[in-house]
Formats: structure tokens, C-alpha cells, sequence
């Protein structure tokens, strides 16, 4: 320890200056904390998930970029099934392992390894391990009357996005908002959702059709 921190640490004053300015430190992480492990207990209460959901996209300046609406499903651990209905129809499908993007429009797949990071496949909040929500979000939590809201700011600098915002009701998410880091802001409100419910596990696997083109990534 330099000589100097251990003069001024000798100091009762000072010492208590010390401790008084630990205590924002030390009072923010205690809130990390309670804002993860709350969190996660609702995040893990859910085992499967369906819902529909309408969902809009705002460029910076506030302007509507896109308006779509779908429906989803989700089964831990890591499987999913977003379908985003026509005119912008696209099928995002996950078993677990890897990833298939498949655009009609396009008439083209893409596969990929599904990328475990919650960081990079926000999708993964919902359905995947989020028993490290710590290590890689700084977290707030405000709590009212049945709502919890919570503000999800990434550790890594190479996130794809730079905030997302959580919120549930009665403790059933409600919807999800993520700023990415050009400025553009989407709204996903779901509805109509049921937890821990069966659901078929072969939507978590996807056939690609005859004719299209596939790209392996």
C-alpha cells in the first residue's frame, strides 16, 4: 500500500471519509445483485413460452421504420421459434445448437452455430441459461404495484445492442425494448402468453424447403 494511503487510513476521520465513500460502491452492487437474482427467478420460472406479439422498430429520430406482428415459442434450454406474419414474413428457428433465418421473400436459408452469449441472441433471455445475468449486464430494477421493469446494459463492447428493457406483469413478461448501437429502438409488447405449457418440440427444428438457396455461416 502507498505510504501516503496508509498515513491518511491511520486517521479516524479519514478512515470513516473512506468508508463513507465505499458506501455508493458498495450499495450498487447490493442492488446488482437483488436486480439479477429477481430477474432470474422470473426469467427461470418460465420453462416454456408461446404468445403472439406486434412488434415496431424507431429509427432514431423517432420515425417509424417497421410494423410487424408474429408469433413465438420457447423451451429451455436455448430452442425457439419466431415467425414474423407477411408482408415481412421471415422464420427464426433455433433447436439448442444452431440457427436457421429462413426468408420467403428471398426464398433463401441461413444456418448458423447459435451463439450462446446473451449478449449476441437476445432471444436467449427468454429460453436460455440466464444463471450469469451479472457477469454480462449491468442491471437497475424498479419494482411497483404487480410490475417489474428492468434496464439491461451490456459488459461487452461488442454486444448487439446497448440497452434492453424487460418488463412483466403479475410476473409474466410483458415486453421487451432493445436501443441498438446506431440509434434505432425496438418495441416487441407480447400477448396473449402461457407459460409452462406443453408445446410441440418439433417446431424447434426447421426443414428447408426444395428450391431455396442455403448459406452456411
Amino acid at each position: 500500500m502507498p505510504t501516503m494511503l496508509k498515513s491518511l487510513l491511520r486517521g479516524p476521520v479519514l478512515l470513516l471519509c473512506a468508508c463513507a465513500l465505499a458506501l455508493p460502491s458498495m450499495a450498487a452492487e447490493s442492488d446488482q445483485k437483488n436486480a439479477a437474482k429477481r430477474l432470474n427467478e422470473l426469467l427461470s420460472a418460465a420453462n416454456t413460452m408461446s404468445a403472439t406479439f406486434s412488434q415496431m422498430t424507431l429509427s432514431s429520430n423517432g420515425s417509424s421504420l417497421q410494423e410487424t406482428t408474429g408469433q413465438v415459442a420457447l423451451q429451455r434450454p436455448g430452442m425457439f421459434r419466431w415467425h414474423t406474419d407477411a408482408p415481412l414474413e421471415q422464420v427464426l428457428v433455433s433447436n439448442g445448437e444452431k440457427i436457421w433465418l429462413y426468408d420467403p421473400d428471398l426464398e433463401q436459408v441461413t444456418i448458423q452455430k447459435l451463439d450462446q452469449r446473451l449478449t449476441h441472441t437476445p432471444a436467449l433471455l427468454l429460453s436460455g441459461d440466464v444463471s450469469a445475468l451479472a457477469e454480462n449486464f449491468s442491471i437497475s430494477w424498479k419494482e411497483g404495484s404487480a410490475v417489474d421493469d428492468f434496464v439491461l446494459s451490456p459488459k461487452a463492447s461488442d454486444s448487439m445492442f446497448e440497452t434492453l428493457r424487460l418488463s412483466f406483469r403479475n410476473g409474466v413478461i410483458n415486453d421487451m425494448q432493445l436501443n441498438d448501437p446506431i440509434g434505432q429502438r425496438t418495441n416487441i409488447l407480447f400477448q396473449g402468453v402461457k407459460l409452462n405449457q406443453p408445446v410441440d418440440a418439433s417446431q424447434f427444428n426447421f426443414t428447408v424447403p426444395n428450391g431455396v438457396d442455403v448459406i452456411s455461416e
